[in-house]
Formats: structure tokens, sequence, C-alpha cells
């Protein structure tokens, strides 16, 4: 299952998963936040914090996943991936040549970094 939070003063995402990422987690978060990318255009932000990187329940998820990506990807100004996992720096370092949002890790202690970098600069 993973938590959906949605920020409309700050206009910002946060994805919390608990346990492995499934194809209803990623129609879930659609449901929350497509509306109100229609109504405002653009996500400042969306932050994906989890200690640990708990992996795909499914192939099916994981292509859910990179769906999800490539829907919002040129929706949502900056990525903030708030987590003590290696994927975190993976994903900044690869994300940067794939997905117009600005990636970043943060350690998973930073969740108020992120959101501030989020909310900095705000394109």
């Amino acid at each position: 299952m993973m938590q959906v939070h949605l920020n409309e003063k700050e206009y910002i995402a946060i994805l919390k998963p608990n346990g492995r990422l499934s194809e209803s987690d990623f129609n879930s978060a659609r449901d929350i936040i497509d509306p109100f990318i229609e109504n405002h255009e653009k996500l400042n932000g969306i932050i994906i914090y989890v200690e640990t990187f708990p992996g795909w329940d499914s192939f099916g998820a994981l292509i859910s996943h990179l769906k999800f990506i490539n829907a919002h990807h040129k929706k949502v100004s900056k990525v903030a991936i708030v987590t003590n996992s290696i994927i975190g720096e993976f994903a900044q370092d690869l994300g940067k040549h794939f997905i117009a949002a600005e990636i970043k890790h943060f350690e998973f202690t930073d969740l108020e970094k992120a959101k501030k970098w989020i909310t900095s600069s705000k394109k």
C-alpha cells in the first residue's frame, strides 16, 4: 500500500510506500494527483518518502510505475527521493537523463529539507 498526501497549498504530493508497490498503488496515486494537475496544470514537486525501497509485487506493478513516471514527469518541476536506500542516488543520477523534472536525493531524516528544496525557486 502507498499513502498519497497532497499538499494543495504548496503543490506537493508526498508518496509513502508501505510494503511492495502494486498496480493499485499507482492507480490510487493517479486518482489523487491527476485531478489536481488538471485544475492547476502542474505540481511543484513529488516527494517519495520511504526509508528503504520496498520493490514491486509484480512485473505489472513495475510497468504501472514506469507509466506513472512517463505520464507525470513533464508536469512536475521537482522530484525529491527521501530515502536511505541506494536507489535514491541511482534514481537521481540516472533519472536526470530521462526525466524532465529535476531530481534530488535526500537522506530519510531530511524530509523538511526536501520540502524546502521543492518550494524554493518554484518553476
